[in-house]
């Protein structure tokens, strides 16, 4: 065998009359419906791992003599291969579980042709093959290159530690293109939603590009390829490059200041265009991105490679920078908010949970796991976090890996709120019930939010160590009398924002309120800024009653500092002037934006490369007129660039309107969106979507 002669031919257009073999066929549309991976490329062969796929090599005569020479197959991953005997399928006497197969099934051998079952391992590496052909005797080998295929997961496949049983969960999970990502606040919550574009083209090769630009493979190729076989090894190597913290990832975060040297966060509406621009950008990454868009674009990358997924949005997330699943919030004595702690509560934060089996940690860890590929604490010194069991979550099984304190204090922590006073802690109050209040995914086949609350923490009603915790931490406050704060209704931009304060004196005495309630403007993962409205109060409360305090913000006190979907930090501070005790309220909420009108011409269903007219209008329902209006609509895969109406004067009940014409570019779904500024205040006031479904 040291002196076998060797010669290498490539099929793809030879015309060498010494090649034996002069065409093959992955059967692609055949190949990929039994592997349901069509529409993620038009002309590579995707398949699954752990189901057998066919390919068919032709040839002018007899390609090989099976008693003469033997043909044999290989796989090769960098430096990594594996010759995979081609076998008669009489011969098949001990199929291994965990060996690659290549069979002939009886009727498939032809004098010009034959037809060859290839079957991975259920274990077998996420990434692009090489595959050969050996037609092979004693003294010689004549080596075919055949092309390239790229292998997923397989969640249709019980071996595989991905296996999803129910078919109604794989169609939202894997092969759904489209999603929701909810936000706002949990008073108030909206929806986004988000393309995900799996069948863009371009997005499987950007998926893998991700994975062959990660430091695991630029450090030891063989190593990575060798570790890919593991879904939790793949998440945490996508988690990473999801953000370009430390490494070439794709996208980069920025909360606040200008984003006039990329994207604002608030105007993406899909993954394909974050994914193709960093890939055509030789590894640049794509600015900018915020929870909810890295969250996306983790969600597309794993269902691509066939782990399945979900984007999840918890309200009143907390960043407990110290792990001691307290986080503490300072206000002044009129309720105004301080910025001082390290600590902090986004009004919503958003992640994603990847379906997986948890070999490393047991069968009580199966199933969902956190996977936040935002920025925030290093994981083993890397900027991701996860994957996290659910399961370990609620029980607060702190050692489980990876970052359970962490992800525990994001759902479950405590908040203490201080009110100080010349540098001295005038009041307290615990709530044990704020952080985790929701927890949202979009449900199977529906719009509508699943809560997953109960999924991530115990329910605390009659939970006695909670109680006994609460009073702990409460101190200086007294139990004889409770303050609560109200929103009443929806806020809605352009309406009066209706407040009730509610106090039960429950002593014997009576008591006498003095006190402010402060309003501030935030962001959802911010400190508030500040106030732009205040109010004093003052109240006289008989023992053993209840009485309330109505307050109203008028539009006309909120118009220049508030657009669509901006959070309130709302706060409440009373003081009794007999016993000089302290008392807090607060709470936070959004407000909706006014209505923007799309209507497709025939209906939300369009046909691939077929024109349609769409009519996008705004009509002011504020009581005040807008000044240089704009109306834009965009939409990835739908329009070229934007299209934009513009008015100088809006005035309240007139109507600004854009008629498009929109052209799918692919199958899918797509999204319109459109929005609405004005010269009055700097941000937008109004982002609408619209779900456009095109079929080929």
């Amino acid at each position: 065998m040291d002196n076998m002669q060797q010669t290498i031919y490539s099929i793809n257009g030879t015309t060498n009359g010494h090649c034996r073999l002069k065409s093959m066929n992955f059967e692609i549309p055949e190949n990929s419906i039994s592997h349901e991976t069509q529409g993620l490329s038009r002309n590579r062969l995707v398949v699954r791992r752990g189901k057998p796929f066919k390919v068919t090599l032709k040839s002018d005569s007899w390609l090989w003599n099976p008693c003469a020479e033997s043909l044999v197959l290989e796989v090769c991953l960098g430096g990594l291969s594996k010759r995979i005997p081609v076998l008669f399928y009489e011969e098949q006497s001990h199929p291994q579980l965990y060996d690659w197969k290549a069979t002939i099934y009886p009727g498939n051998m032809h004098p010009q042709s034959v037809i060859i079952h290839i079957c991975a391992p259920v274990q077998s590496s996420v990434a692009l093959y090489e595959l050969l052909a050996h037609i092979e005797t004693r003294r010689s080998r004549k080596t075919y290159v055949l092309g390239t295929f790229v292998l997923l997961c397989n969640p249709w496949l019980k071996g595989d530690p991905v296996y999803m049983p129910l078919d109604a969960h794989k169609e939202e999970y894997i092969k759904s293109d489209y999603g929701l990502v909810y936000m706002g606040s949990s008073l108030n919550v909206s929806k986004r939603p988000w393309s995900f574009g799996l069948y863009e083209p371009g997005v499987l090769e950007a998926c893998l590009k991700l994975l062959e630009f990660s430091p695991q493979h630029l450090t030891d190729k063989n190593k990575d390829y060798t570790l890919r076989a593991d879904p939790v090894y793949l998440s945490r190597v996508v988690c990473a490059m999801i953000n370009c913290n430390d490494d070439l990832g794709i996208l980069e975060g920025k909360w606040q200041g200008s984003y006039k040297n990329g994207v604002k966060p608030t105007d993406w509406s899909g993954s394909a265009d974050i994914l193709l621009r960093w890939a055509s950008s030789k590894c640049r990454p794509v600015r900018y991105g915020q929870c909810w868009v890295f969250a996306s674009v983790l969600c597309t990358v794993m269902r691509v490679l066939g782990i399945p997924s979900r984007v999840v949005t918890v309200f009143n997330a907390a960043h407990d920078g110290n792990g001691n699943m307290i986080i503490e919030e300072f206000y002044t004595r009129t309720g105004e908010k301080f910025g001082v702690s390290k600590d902090s509560i986004w009004n919503f934060h958003v992640w994603v949970e990847c379906w997986m089996r948890r070999p490393d940690l047991g069968a009580g860890c199966d199933g969902w796991q956190v996977v936040d590929p935002t920025p925030q604490e290093k994981s083993e010194g890397i900027f991701c976090c996860g994957p996290c069991p659910v399961a370990a979550i609620q029980h607060h099984w702190l050692d489980a890996r990876y970052d359970i304190p962490f992800v525990c204090a994001s759902v479950d922590a405590d908040v203490v709120r201080l009110i100080v006073h010349n540098g001295l802690v005038v009041g307290k109050t615990v709530d044990t019930e704020c952080v985790g209040k929701l927890i949202y995914t979009k449900s199977i086949g529906s719009d509508k939010p699943e809560n997953l609350k109960l999924t991530y923490k115990p329910d605390k009603r009659g939970n006695t160590s909670v109680c006994a915790r609460t009073l702990q931490h409460q101190g200086t406050m007294s139990p004889n009398l409770n303050v609560t704060l109200k929103i009443v209704g929806v806020p809605k931009l352009g309406e009066p924002i209706h407040i009730c304060v509610t106090i039960t004196n429950q002593c014997k005495n009576p008591r006498v309120l003095v006190g402010h309630i402060n309003a501030q403007v935030k962001e959802y993962d911010s400190s508030p800024c500040e106030a732009f409205w205040d109010a004093q109060t003052e109240v006289q409360i008989q023992p053993f009653s209840v009485t309330t305090v109505n307050h109203t913000i008028s539009h006309f006190k909120y118009q220049s500092f508030l657009a669509g979907d901006d959070i309130v930090n709302l706060a409440v501070v009373l003081k009794d002037m007999r016993t000089k005790e302290t008392f807090l309220a607060a709470e936070e909420f959004s407000i909706s934006p006014p209505q923007i009108t799309i209507q497709i011409e025939g209906g939300n269903s369009i046909q691939l490369k077929k024109q349609r007219t769409v009519l996008v209008s705004f009509t002011n329902c504020l009581s005040t007129a807008l000044y240089e209006a704009v109306l834009t609509v965009q939409g990835a895969g739908l329009l070229e660039g934007k299209q934009v109406a513009k008015i100088i004067l809006l005035q309240p009940g007139e109507k600004i309107e854009k008629k498009v014409s929109i052209t799918a570019t692919s199958p899918g779904t797509k999204l319109l969106m459109a929005t609405l500024s004005h010269s009055n205040n700097p941000n937008i006031i109004a982002r609408w979507y619209h779900k456009v479904s095109v079929t080929a």
